[in-house]
């Protein structure tokens, strides 16, 4: 393969601003006339959808879509209010989803929008990733306005991504906003597509989007408290169950109320409390956050969580991982041949890296390479090397492509590290 030319430093020519729809901003289907009107309208129209999704991280417990925009040729775009409809929102959204199975879709980010469009029935015959495809390609920088501006020299004015799309009635220009984001998604496709051919990465990118399409997460794992922002800090067992205690409580009180966790509690307050342990209002509502009157009226909610932790004949293990090998940094004192191991394979898939131009995390997943250190028995025929890990690559469920490439330099620094 020859090596991609690096386009970063051509100079390239002022975008163009991108303010508003080129056939205005589409009113906002809510009723079911509404929306059979647009599946009809996007019926009419010819080959891939332009889809993208907002949701309300950060305001909303749940990862439901508050709003679906679609966008195909001769049809132009739609805007789709997916909630309030009752019970059954998935058979009101039929008619739309029955014609998005008819062509690949186009989304950045897809990984982000495909499981809360698969909530309201809403799954993509065929993918393309222009979030993804940038990576490949090498692009330092992946985010939507920034490769509209490389590929078509256009300019995306952002704002709402990060607002709360719950709210209703959404402003105009939020409307807008979301119109603009599948404007130019089909035509940023075609010009990423052209860059990955030029590359002779198209079947890397291939096997990336069918795996993507395909993908379904793990179950939820029971110890996601361990995730808490700042419990490395924690190392005593009886803080580490008042952390476990509180983020249990918070995560039900959010749930039932469908608001994001961090607004029933800060991580920090959690970390806060699970150290210094207060057992009476007094002493709670003194430290920061608890004082104030929200939390006031909540507070023997949180002292019933600490006093559950105080009591608990089984307090968690500060050094089990929430999942896989522990922390990297642990390793040297824990297995020292294992963190060898580490460390040559990561200098290894970085040469290949700067090699190929694509992140290291694109050839293999972080977790996939640290299981593969800590977990890796050299074969009894070192012949075998190659062989054995592939094996445990494809059980992983990482691509032919990836393995193709990862596996001749992961068997050369197994091999070569003591």
């Amino acid at each position: 393969m020859t090596e991609p030319q690096d386009t970063d430093s051509e100079q390239e020519p002022d975008a163009t601003p991108l303010l508003a729809p080129r056939e205005g901003v589409p009113e906002l289907a809510t009723s079911r006339s509404e929306i059979a009107r647009a599946a009809e309208l996007l019926d009419s129209g010819t080959g891939p959808f332009a889809v993208d999704a907002e949701r309300a991280s950060g305001f909303r417990y749940s990862n439901r879509a508050y709003l679906v925009q679609i966008r195909r040729a001769g049809a132009g775009t739609v805007l789709i209010d997916p909630v309030n409809h009752g019970a059954d929102p998935v058979a009101t959204l039929a008619p739309v989803a029955e014609v998005l199975g008819t062509d690949e879709w186009v989304l950045h980010a897809a990984d982000q929008d495909l499981p809360c469009l698969a909530e309201i029935g809403m799954r993509p015959p065929a993918l393309y990733d222009t979030e993804l495809a940038g990576r490949l390609a090498g692009f330092d920088k992946v985010n939507l306005a920034a490769m509209v501006e490389r590929l078509l020299h256009l300019h995306l004015t952002k704002g709402h991504g990060a607002a709360d799309w719950s709210k209703r009635p959404l402003p105009p220009e939020w409307l807008n906003y979301a119109a603009l984001d599948v404007e130019v998604l089909v035509d940023l496709r075609n010009a990423i597509a052209a860059v990955l051919d030029e590359q002779h990465k198209s079947d890397w990118a291939a096997e990336e989007f069918e795996h993507l399409r395909k993908y379904e997460a793990s179950p939820t794992r029971r110890d996601r408290w361990r995730r808490t922002s700042g419990i490395h800090k924690v190392r005593d067992p009886r803080a580490l169950a008042a952390v476990r205690e509180l983020w249990i409580t918070r995560d039900h009180i959010a749930q039932r109320r469908d608001i994001a966790p961090g607004r029933i509690l800060p991580d920090s307050a959690i970390i806060n409390a699970a150290t210094t342990d207060p057992d009476t209002v007094e002493k709670l509502t003194a430290l920061p956050i608890f004082g104030g009157s929200r939390q006031r009226r909540s507070a023997q909610v949180w002292l019933d969580a600490l006093a559950r932790a105080r009591a608990t004949s089984e307090p968690p293990d500060p050094h089990e991982s929430s999942n896989g090998p522990p922390p990297a940094s642990r390793w040297s004192r824990r297995k020292p041949e294992a963190a060898a191991r580490l460390v040559a394979v990561r200098a290894r898939l970085s040469e290949l890296s700067q090699q190929l131009r694509v992140p290291s995390e694109n050839l293999l997943t972080p977790e996939v390479v640290r299981r593969l250190c800590w977990d890796w028995q050299p074969p009894e025929n070192p012949e075998d090397t190659a062989a054995v890990i592939d094996a445990f690559l494809r059980d992983a469920q990482a691509r032919p492509w990836q393995r193709h490439l990862v596996v001749p330099a992961l068997a050369e620094a197994l091999t070569a590290t003591p």
